[in-house]
């Protein structure tokens, strides 16, 4: 009815000539001027010519209350048509350039340092740190008392040796339970509020973890030992022929503690493989009931705000099924000597076929844990005596496989003689091997090997710290190396250890008080060193030129320039005496140049290079102290033993441009820089 009441409208607008520009009202019709009788026939041809005809559209114009069968027409004209064409496409070619760009910018522009990249790593033995109950051993609330003292190094990562419950004696490498404390470091409760501690203070916790054996004492060990349900093939067993004291093992495996890798158990009659302490039966990480044991162990620790794993000993993992003999060094040698590892060739209990796997499956487990917005799980990777550098660089994993985000470098602690040719050919290999795209490390300490002071003397203190905080990648400094301790001489105490492993451990050098300020006790568990009063950090902290206060201003620069963080490596001169490298940066036209002497008093003429080095240089940081500031020539360059210098200079024809560096220069990870848009970033 309402449509047969608009048709009437129109025709009678029609019929009288009225137009409607949609803002004059329509005027009324007489009902009476419309002949009734013609009505039905008005509105048929009307609605014929309406669907038969184009609208004129000088007669026809737009009105309010036109009919749909008119206003359909109407918009049927074109208008505009060629503007509307040149509009859609350059729409959509203006959406194709911006999700090129975008793709571009994404693909050319560097990704940001995560938080086990920006800083430093510090590394604590917790039995040696801080003694907070006076009983003489470290403890985790002792660590949490001296975490400002990590902040004032320009730290942000605490690495944290095993502290899980243990026999001691084996340095707690013989775990008898993942998921405890030992008490002589305290309570769960404290861990707890050691992390809590750790991350109000926008620090990060690295731990331990050996996932490769436990100890005899372990209730896994117990019950294999029973034969007990699924725990029967937790441990390596098998038979062997024993009697009269006398035990005739499987085959010639080794311990790497010297004598057969094989324990006779009364209780089971048969052996079980160790690769370390008999104390110390290694798990059977075939059996996939033991990797979800360790899978959960991990989770349970992430679930406590750890955030990342150091694995331990991973090249041990698996061993191979068979038992062949490993093959002697000295074919020679009588087999019935054969007693000491290294006299053996370990093809068949290290790397075997399947280890990476195992690796992986624990990079996959953290990954659950890393999807919050930075929370990101770091892993790192032990694998001791690193002999072959192609087989360390596998820890990183594959292009398109992550294991380790890196193995930890050892190649610095393993130095038995120092000079700039050895410095740059350890420096060199690790980063002409490392994966593309992958981030290197540098250590110069820790617990397993004499520290740095002890193998090459104080004068090399100041110029290995300028070394490792200089070059590209993340440094870890085991505790002490900041202050320069060094190996006790002796360590008379009642627990059997390997008394050459514990001259690295003695307690941190605090102050100059009674026990170097380690523990308010009247005996610590190692004795302190005998130069505690001289070299202790609050000393230190009074120098001006003490190692200290070097080892803060080397982090603080490390930290604040993106040449030292994010730059390219360059190698510009090595020889008995001195290793040269720059550090520059797209971007920028200026670098920074680092002389270090590791022998001899040497002059070293940058300029007859040929480099493009300018005539002087300032010198930013100094070992010595005295000449900081000063300007020196390029062209005579002095340095003495020990000594080290970072030249700033400018430098605006960069040396990884030139064709003659093409192998010579190394970025293990680009700043924030882009090239494509010319924008360098100083935060990401």
């Amino acid at each position: 009815m309402a449509e047969e009441e608009s048709k009437k409208d129109s025709i009678r607008m029609s019929m009288k000539g009225h137009t409607n520009n949609g803002f004059v009202q329509n005027e009324a019709v007489p009902e009476g001027e419309i002949d009734d009788s013609n009505q039905a026939d008005l509105l048929k041809t009307t609605a014929i010519d309406i669907s038969l005809q184009e609208p004129d559209p000088v007669a026809i114009k737009p009105y309010a209350g036109m009919p749909k069968e008119v206003l359909l027409l109407y918009s049927s004209q074109p208008r505009y048509k060629v503007t509307r064409e040149i509009l859609f496409w350059l729409i959509v070619a203006s959406v194709l350039v911006l999700i090129s760009s975008t793709i571009a910018i994404i693909i050319l522009s560097p990704k940001c340092l995560d938080w086990w990249q920006a800083s430093p790593i510090y590394q604590i033995y917790p039995r040696s740190f801080k003694d907070s109950n006076q009983d003489g051993n470290g403890d985790l609330k002792g660590i949490q008392e001296k975490l400002d003292h990590v902040i004032n190094l320009n730290i942000k990562n605490v690495w944290i040796t095993s502290f899980y419950k243990s026999s001691i004696k084996d340095f707690q490498h013989g775990v008898e339970d993942f998921r405890e404390i030992d008490p002589i470091f305290g309570t769960m409760k404290e861990f707890e509020n050691l992390v809590a501690a750790i991350h109000d203070k926008g620090l990060r916790l690295i731990m331990d973890f050996i996932p490769n054996h436990t100890s005899d004492k372990h209730i896994w060990f117990q019950l294999s030992r029973n034969r007990t349900g699924k725990y029967t093939d937790y441990y390596i067993w098998h038979n062997c022929t024993h009697g009269n004291g006398i035990t005739t093992p499987p085959n010639n495996w080794l311990s790497v503690y010297g004598n057969s890798s094989w324990q006779y158990d009364e209780l089971r009659d048969q052996c079980y493989f160790h690769q370390f302490m008999k104390e110390q039966p290694d798990l059977n990480l075939r059996n996939s009931d033991v990797r979800e044991e360790i899978k959960e162990i991990i989770q349970f620790w992430l679930g406590k705000g750890v955030d990342g794993f150091s694995f331990d000993a991973v090249k041990f993992l698996l061993e191979a099924t068979h038992l062949r003999d490993e093959p002697q060094v000295n074919k020679n040698q009588n087999p019935d000597t054969v007693t000491n590892y290294s006299e053996l060739y370990h093809d068949y209990t290290t790397t075997q076929v399947g280890m990476h796997d195992i690796l992986r499956s624990f990079r996959q487990t953290m990954d659950q844990y890393s999807t919050e917005p930075g929370r990101y799980r770091f892993m790192g990777t032990e694998a001791s005596n690193q002999e072959r550098i192609e087989e360390t660089m596998m820890y990183y994993g594959q292009p398109f496989v992550q294991e380790a985000d890196f193995p930890f470098n050892f190649y610095l602690t393993e130095m038995s003689t120092l000079s700039g040719t050895k410095v740059f050919e350890v420096v060199a290999s690790w980063m002409k091997n490392m994966p593309e795209g992958k981030w290197p490390n540098w250590m110069i300490g820790g617990p397993n090997t004499a520290r740095l002071t002890s193998r090459f003397g104080k004068d090399f203190v100041n110029i290995m710290n300028m070394l490792i905080l200089t070059l590209p990648g993340t440094p870890v400094t085991y505790y002490g190396e900041e202050i320069g301790m060094e190996d006790i001489l002796a360590a008379n105490i009642n627990e059997t250890y390997d008394t050459t492993l514990l001259l690295s451990k003695s307690p941190m050098q605090w102050d100059n008080s009674s026990n170097a300020g380690f523990s308010e006790g009247t005996y610590t568990w190692l004795p302190t060193s005998t130069d505690y009063q001289v070299v202790n950090v609050d000393v230190q902290k009074t120098q001006a030129t003490s190692p200290l206060k070097l080892y803060q201003d080397l982090s603080s620069l490390r930290l604040n320039d993106l040449l030292l963080s994010r730059g390219w490596l360059c190698y510009i001169w090595h020889d008995a005496n001195v290793l040269v490298y720059t550090r520059e940066l797209d971007g920028m036209e200026r670098a920074f140049t680092m002389v270090l002497n590791f022998g001899e008093t040497t002059q070293v003429n940058l300029q007859a290079l040929s480099l493009g080095f300018p005539e002087q240089a300032s010198i930013k940081l100094s070992t010595t102290f005295t000449n900081r500031g000063e300007t020196v020539s390029m062209a005579a360059v002095n340095t003495e033993k020990g000594e080290g210098l970072i030249l700033e200079h400018s430098m605006p024809r960069l040396l990884h441009h030139q064709e003659a560096f093409k192998d010579k220069c190394l970025v293990s990870n680009k700043a924030c820089y882009s090239s494509f848009l010319n924008i360098l970033h100083t935060s990401c």
